[in-house]
């Protein structure tokens, strides 16, 4: 699997002392019409159980200056910790996302399915937040890797 390039994201579940949240690198569109997102989460991460408690969940794309971020997400720090040192705007749900993000969505808890040792959540789109001229962060044979925006090339 560390073959595949993914995007990489935040979704934010929960609110105050309760909030938490993770890094992933499966969330991708699932539908424009209706406006659906899907990404996979370990049953065993402590975001888990807070989808279904609180039925909403915010899913910001990381842009290419927030690997430090996804480093905090992917376990360097735990629970309402991990928002430190970011800018966090509460969207219509009451979930959290990133200020700044090229892309970011607000959205509702659609379907949860388990497969072997994850879900496949499946969200609606309730809003988009953009940010132009972020880039975006990868991760690729074990490693992040920035993209920056770049001037269209002529031939």
């Amino acid at each position: 699997m560390r073959a595949l390039v993914g995007n990489v994201s935040i979704i934010t579940v929960g609110q105050g002392a309760r909030a938490s949240g993770l890094v992933v690198t499966s969330a991708v569109s699932l539908s424009v019409e209706p406006a659906l997102v899907l990404f996979c989460i370990n049953r065993t991460a402590s975001a888990h159980p807070l989808l279904a408690e609180y039925g909403c969940f915010g899913w910001s794309s990381l842009g290419a200056g927030h690997q430090a971020l996804a480093e905090r997400f992917a376990g360097g720090a735990k629970g309402a910790a991990r928002f430190e040192g970011a800018e966090w705007e509460v969207a219509v749900t009451g979930a959290r996302l990133l200020r700044g993000a090229p892309a970011a969505f607000d959205c509702t808890v659609e379907e949860m399915t388990d497969r072997a040792t994850h879900s496949i959540v499946i969200g609606r789109v309730e809003a988009v937040r953009s940010t132009p001229n972020a880039g975006a962060l990868t991760y690729w044979q074990g490693a992040y890797r920035p993209l920056a925006e770049t001037q269209s090339m002529t031939s």
